[in-house]
């Protein structure tokens, strides 16, 4: 005769087996690396009519032009020194054409470890992600207005 509400010492225990197991499992699984928000992100420029590459710095939301191109970094994302390195950072680039109108032509994510990824490929400019910054020698954009 079986009763409702109880059950087997077998069942049990094969239960509890595998409630160990997944515990072991979650247990197992690493824990995510907070990412680090940076108020820079360093680019790289190929300019491939005189072949110079550049390196300049951009704070985050603020624009600067590299040929006739206009790069704006939205946020730009690192993770910790021990971690495994994950630099990202998402942009928006716009061309000023020869008629003086702005077209944008990339909106996206940028990797810093996959520079062919989504780099800006143009017909005279090259723009890709070097990585993020804490800090950068070019003066913040509020430090500049009040000089």
């Amino acid at each position: 005769m079986m009763l409702i509400g109880r059950t087997s010492l077998g069942k049990r225990i094969a239960t509890a087996s595998t409630l160990s197991a997944i515990a072991l499992a979650v247990l197992a699984i690493p824990a995510q690396a907070e990412r680090i928000t940076n108020p820079v992100a360093e680019f790289a420029g190929l300019d491939k009519i005189t072949g110079r590459i550049t390196t300049f710095d951009v704070y985050v939301d603020e624009t600067v032009q590299f040929g006739a191109l206009q790069v704006t970094p939205r946020v730009c994302y690192s993770r910790e020194a021990g971690e495994e390195p994950q630099t990202d950072s998402f942009v928006e680039v716009d061309e000023i054409t020869l008629d003086r109108k702005v077209r944008r032509i990339f909106n996206g994510w940028m990797f810093a470890e996959s520079p062919g990824l989504n780099a800006v490929e143009h017909a005279v400019y090259d723009v890709w992600l070097k990585g993020c910054k804490d800090k950068s020698d070019v003066p913040a954009p509020d430090t500049a207005k009040r000089n």
